[in-house]
């Protein structure tokens, strides 16, 4: 009784001043942190995007951090403040437009388990067809028809498949294009959520798929081997991607791959314009089926 009194006091602080706000933020580090965990915990669970394991709380861990970062940015500006109800306000801005959130992360979790999806990822965040994957991968002749035919199931049945799984629906679709037509900072927001679900789901790649230095990216090529590999992982490490990307494109295009997310499948220069069923018809399911447990 009195440890959740003293929590419940602690939450209702005021600070007036930046050095305040820098001493009891400093103080309450562990705190608040785990609220932020909670507050993503909750998130998950109450769109199906958990599974009680550990990878699923590395997941909320991360995204504690990263919004913990946030707010020691940005409170700073918020003095006067009640700093742990300015946090809870942060993160529940955040997930009260979580279409992009739910998007990536299922998009990615299929990726992991499908390699239609995983070409399909270099369209859907980069806007890369079919010829620009197999350029920056350097693929030979046999491999690049098999990105040929990646995409072709992926745009086919792949995606909306996907799309039904995840519970994600033409209006919230729709909704995070619009986001996207609306926001100046989607780009950049948009980055940062994929940084950190790829950091996420890359826990799969085996021990000897690390990240590359230039050089031994640059001998890989030359050499010619790695096939699975520059797929598996350029494809979930932007980092490792702009590095390749460099290093295959004329000497006069210094230009890093943009983020251009792209929510639905590219279909012989259009996109696809399947009707998803509203939220909720699809077997009754929605966003209540587990993303982490699709068959491959």
């Amino acid at each position: 009784m009195g440890e959740s009194r003293e929590a419940s006091e602690t939450a209702g602080t005021v600070v007036t001043t930046v050095e305040d706000f820098d001493r009891l933020t400093a103080d309450a580090l562990p705190n608040l942190l785990d609220r932020a965990t909670t507050h993503t915990r909750r998130f998950l669970r109450e769109t199906g995007q958990w599974a009680d394991d550990i990878s699923h709380e590395k997941l909320a861990l991360r995204w504690g951090y990263e919004f913990l970062e946030r707010f020691l940015v940005c409170g700073r500006a918020e003095v006067p403040c009640r700093p742990f109800l300015l946090l809870d306000s942060l993160i529940a801005k955040y997930f009260s437009q979580a279409e992009p959130l739910c998007y990536h992360h299922g998009l990615t979790s299929r990726a992991v388990v499908s390699r239609d999806a995983l070409m399909a990822l270099f369209y859907h965040l980069y806007g890369f067809g079919q010829g620009q994957v197999v350029k920056v991968l350097g693929l030979g002749a046999a491999e690049s028809q098999r990105v040929y035919k990646n995409f072709e199931r992926w745009r086919r049945t792949g995606w909306e498949r996907a799309m039904t799984e995840i519970g994600i629906t033409d209006e919230d679709l729709q909704e995070i294009e619009d986001q996207k037509h609306r926001g100046k900072n989607f780009d950049a927001e948009t980055e940062r959520l994929i940084r950190t679900i790829q950091s996420h789901y890359r826990k799969s790649e085996p021990q000897h798929f690390p990240c590359l230095s230039r050089q031994q990216w640059t001998d890989l090529f030359d050499q010619g081997y790695g096939y699975d590999y520059r797929a598996w992982h350029l494809a979930l490490c932007r980092d490792c991607l702009v590095e390749v990307y460099l290093l295959r494109q004329d000497r006069t295009d210094d230009r890093p791959p943009a983020i251009d997310l792209q929510v639905r499948p590219l279909l012989k220069g259009k996109v696809v314009s399947f009707v998803l069923k509203h939220r909720g018809e699809a077997n009754g399911s929605g966003r209540a089926q587990r993303v982490s447990a699709w068959p491959p």
